[in-house]
């Protein structure tokens, strides 16, 4: 019986050695791939564990539908695979780490031939790491490689956005001028909630501008609403229900930490936010002295497409090129269009992606002249409207005063009347 014993244990034993050490294979395998996915990552993004430069911060939060793209390094989308690929580089460290330790552990339960108490299987520590390694690379995967777009470059580069002339940042960008239309009330009361419509008109089923990488795409839109400090945006818990149903689920953010009372939205597609609404939230006099009852100027902006020019002062795609002097066009490579000028010499046009040439080899050309359809049907506007905070004691009295007017004249008729009837008695 004691033979038979130290057989089945023996047995037992090798069994439990081979299957450790075919889990201790795969283990090491998946922390193979593992580290090797971590290191392309990092070797992918430019600014991996590296501190991402401070002029491409993050947006407040990327509206959906952003077409927009951008040629620069783009700053929240680099650092969460920064991150991603050092947590990925990390979790390969730590199950190659497991894979090496159940051998040991099979070896010591088979020495003593006890049952013990085992810790963790490593294989239920395996695939709770590859969930948690999978959600991190869908999160990073759902982010916009560049979510960099407007309005967050006027938010990087201008303190505040509106000039002494009275000229929004977003001009500076937005070369072509396109009206909006905004509606307010004219009069508000204290500590309540107003909404402002910005309406952005534009034909966004037919129109289509060219992306950053040549294609055609739908025109996106943007706004910001400069307001007086002390007006701010209305906060969630105090919207009513008709409001949040008007607003689409669209989201308004501080244009920074200073200032609060400038807020913007966007990019969003056009198609569905060509009225845009904004609830705005009146400061109460009685508790905000620096705001007093009378007549305040609001400043709106609207804007409709891709700009024309980066912060840096570079030009994007959505731009018409001309020609850099009179001469005759002798080649077309792809997107450059070579011009011989009379004194021999040449220029070369380097034109955008997905731009559309409109010049052919042999064509005289004059300077100034355009070798390129226009593809920019955006363009950004804006509008400065005057709001009253109306004080009630004041409603009150207008009401009063205009009542007792009322009744004065009227007894000044009635007594009128009566003085004419005593006259026509007596004779006169």
């Amino acid at each position: 019986i004691v033979a038979s014993s130290r057989l089945r244990v023996s047995h037992l034993g090798r069994f439990l050695g081979n299957m450790a050490h075919s889990r201790a294979m795969k283990l090491a395998l998946v922390s193979g791939v593992l580290v090797a996915l971590g290191l392309m990552t990092s070797m992918a993004s430019p600014s991996a564990f590296a501190i991402s430069n401070p002029s491409h911060g993050v947006i407040w939060g990327a509206s959906p539908g952003m077409s927009d793209r951008r040629q620069p390094n783009s700053g929240n989308s680099t650092s969460m695979r920064s991150v991603v690929a050092s947590m990925v580089v990390v979790a390969g460290f730590v199950m190659a780490g497991i894979a090496w330790r159940p051998s040991a552990r099979i070896e010591r339960c088979i020495v003593k031939a006890t049952r013990t108490e085992q810790p963790e299987d490593a294989e239920a520590v395996a695939m709770r790491t590859m969930s948690t390694m999978a959600s991190a690379v869908l999160l990073a995967g759902s982010l916009p490689d560049n979510v960099e777009a407007y309005p967050i470059f006027a938010q990087q580069n201008y303190k505040d956005p509106r000039e002494a002339t009275g000229k929004l940042a977003c001009a500076n960008c937005h070369l072509a001028s396109k009206q909006i239309d905004v509606r307010l009330p004219h009069e508000v009361l204290p500590d309540t909630i107003f909404k402002t419509y910005i309406d952005i008109p534009c034909k966004y089923e037919k129109r289509k501008q060219p992306l950053a990488s040549g294609e055609k795409g739908a025109l996106n839109v943007g706004a910001i609403a400069v307001m007086p400090e002390g007006w701010k945006l209305a906060p969630k818990d105090r919207l009513p229900k008709p409001i949040k149903k008007e607003m689409k689920g669209l989201a308004w953010a501080p244009y920074s930490k200073e200032h609060p009372e400038i807020v913007v939205a966007g990019p969003v597609p056009g198609s569905k936010y060509s009225r845009m609404t904004l609830p705005v939230l009146v400061p109460d006099p009685s508790k905000d002295p620096n705001n007093p009852f009378g007549k305040y100027s609001f400043f709106y902006g609207g804007n409709r497409g891709r700009g024309q020019v980066y912060p840096e002062g570079n030009n994007s795609n959505n731009n018409q090129y001309f020609a850099k002097g009179d001469g005759t066009v002798t080649a077309i490579d792809g997107l450059k269009v070579t011009i011989q000028k009379a004194d021999g010499s040449s220029s070369v046009v380097e034109c955008g992606a997905g731009a559309d040439i409109v010049v052919e080899v042999g064509e005289v050309v004059t300077n100034g002249e355009p070798i390129t359809t226009n593809p920019n049907v955006g363009g950004f506007g804006q509008e400065e409207k005057e709001l009253v905070l109306q004080d009630m004691n004041r409603l009150y009295a207008y009401c009063a005063i205009g009542t007792s007017i009322f009744f004065s004249q009227l007894a000044f008729v009635l007594k009128k009347k009566q003085f004419e009837k005593v006259q026509l008695a007596e004779g006169f």
